[in-house]
């Protein structure tokens, strides 16, 4: 990067007054500080961009990892559910017997699911209405107003009888 020590920067800033003038020698460094600072900001978004993307790339990397290891763990485990259940069908299944000679034997696949699950029963009708966790009869006792009253009502209600004249 460019290097400007003490000496350098009055050197520019003597030439600039003697070439510009002092009367516009304000509004030209006003302006050359709005650029620089713009252009400083273009830079920062730049690598704030950058570094975005670099850690996109990161996210991904890890994202395909943590696949991988999930899909062999999964295949390990069915893997082992499957000779855990060759081990336990060898062990059920009777050898030499000819009582089960004639029965055939069901894979765990082609088992009905839907036999197993229960129907489906429709909500109750009053399934939309809330219901509060504090029982009516605590409100009761608490003096909880049950039910809302608009404000014109609420002074109907209190207001003193007129008296018939």
């Amino acid at each position: 990067m460019i290097d400007f020590g003490f000496d350098k920067l009055a050197l520019i800033g003597a030439v600039a007054l003697i070439v510009i003038g002092p009367e516009k020698l304000p509004r030209v460094a006003r302006t050359v500080g709005h650029f620089i600072g713009k252009a400083q900001r273009y830079v920062a978004d730049v690598k704030a961009e950058v570094n975005r993307s670099i850690e996109l790339e990161e996210l991904h990397k890890m994202k395909s990892q943590f696949e991988t290891a999930a899909r062999d763990v999964s295949q390990s485990v069915q893997q082992e559910v499957q000779q855990a259940a060759s081990a336990v069908e060898s062990a059920w299944k009777p050898e030499g017997s000819s009582d089960y000679a004639g029965l055939e034997t069901t894979p765990p696949e082609s088992v009905n699911a839907s036999a197993w699950t229960p129907a489906y029963q429709p909500p109750r009708k009053r399934w939309r209405m809330k219901r509060g966790a504090v029982p009516r009869w605590y409100k009761q006792r608490e003096g909880v107003r049950m039910h809302v009253q608009s404000g014109a009502a609420r002074v109907a209600r209190f207001r003193p009888p007129r008296s018939g004249a």
